[in-house]
């Protein structure tokens, strides 16, 4: 007789599968923590880095710990001639899978690709997040037509982003409105693409694959990719829509039962926090450019979908105008969501490491009962 396993839930909603120190989240309360830190304090006054060395080390560091990991991520930041030829080369693609590609050949140009010591893997996750970054400004760069552009090491980590995408250096709130982006997106707990990262970590494979294996996850458009159909819709409404003609069109698809992005989450019952702040970037974006449109679309979206299906805005709703402000291509939506994530999926590898158990789940068995009788070929 066949042992009955444990009854399955639909996409393992709720179902605890690790235990971790790195991310909390209340979705009744709508709370978001990093190691305790609640998500709208670092947003207000600590930079990406800082939360990088934050999901990496527990704790915020001072002055000197952070001028050293700002030291190394500097570094690490140019992108190599054996990767810029390989980016060139390859044919055009959606940004995900070259970003997908490169990360891959990272892992090949590695000095300590053999060593897997617990301090080589950390010096591999601070080259991961600044060759991320890089290598998404530069493909963006490079699919626009123009030449990739150094890294200015006494930029930070946002600011050198768009100053490597758009050949200038931004101002300082549109160095501030990415740098909050990044970390409000940095980590988000057992998310599918974390999940998958900690699933390969557990393996004790390296971890370039680990990350390559996460970012091919959120490429999938139940993951990643939100924000880019956000923009998209306010481009299909119109940037000088009336009013009237944004509600009509809302409602029109709402009518027609079609899912309107950017709006529920799978764990918060309340705004999701990460939405507070990027509403009011995407706000002050929009008045300093002189260009608001897109941010009083925004608004008047979001009260008509609350109004009519009691749906919140989450992190994609609101991270499309102010990156779209940014001047950041649509296409770059969500390697950006990888540029910040990576800070997360590489602590929760690290973390794997650390305590590792090879992570086996079972399945719920629904095919035909068991046992089966095998008959001969000529009777089958």
């Amino acid at each position: 007789m066949a042992v009955e396993a444990p009854k399955s839930k639909a996409g393992l909603e709720d179902v605890v599968a690790a235990s971790s120190s790195i991310c909390y989240l209340d979705g009744e309360r709508g709370v978001l923590a990093y190691y305790g830190y609640d998500i709208h304090d670092l947003a207000r006054g600590v930079s990406f880095e800082e939360v990088c060395f934050l999901l990496w080390h527990g704790r915020l560091p001072n002055r000197p710990e952070l001028g050293d990991l700002q030291s190394q991520l500097a570094a690490a930041r140019p992108i190599s001639e054996p990767l810029l030829r390989l980016m060139k080369q390859l044919p055009a693609s959606d940004g995900m899978d070259m970003l997908r590609t490169l990360t891959s050949a990272l892992g090949q140009y590695d000095p300590e690709a053999g060593d897997d010591s617990q301090q080589a893997n950390y010096r591999k996750a601070i080259r991961l997040t600044a060759q991320l970054a890089g290598i998404v400004a530069t493909y963006g760069r490079l699919q626009n037509g123009g030449g990739p552009i150094h890294p200015d090491p006494a930029l930070g980590h946002a600011a050198n982003f768009l100053y490597m995408l758009k050949g200038q250096r931004p101002n300082a709130l549109e160095a501030r409105a990415l740098d909050v982006a990044l970390v409000l997106h940095a980590d988000h707990e057992l998310n599918a693409s974390t999940f998958v990262a900690r699933v390969a970590a557990a393996t004790l494979t390296d971890l370039y694959s680990a990350i390559v294996g996460a970012i091919g996850t959120l490429k999938g458009p139940l993951h990643g990719g939100a924000n880019a159909d956000v923009m998209r819709l306010l481009i299909e409404i119109g940037p000088d829509a009336a009013p009237e003609k944004i509600d009509d069109a809302i409602r029109g698809k709402l009518a027609r039962k079609v899912k309107i992005p950017g709006f529920g989450h799978r764990v918060y019952r309340t705004e999701d926090p990460r939405a507070t702040h990027l509403r009011k970037m995407s706000k002050d974006l929009g008045e300093r450019a002189g260009n608001p449109r897109w941010f009083r679309m925004s608004e008047r979206i979001e009260a008509l979908v609350k109004s009519e299906k009691k749906l919140n805005p989450n992190v994609d709703f609101y991270s499309a105008s102010t990156y779209y402000t940014l001047g950041i291509p649509i296409d770059l939506f969500t390697p950006i969501f990888a540029v910040s994530r990576v800070s997360g999926w590489t602590a929760h590898c690290l973390e794997q490491y650390a305590n590792n158990r090879l992570i086996r789940p079972r399945t719920d068995y629904i095919g035909p009962s068991y046992p089966q009788t095998v008959l001969p070929i000529d009777q089958r």
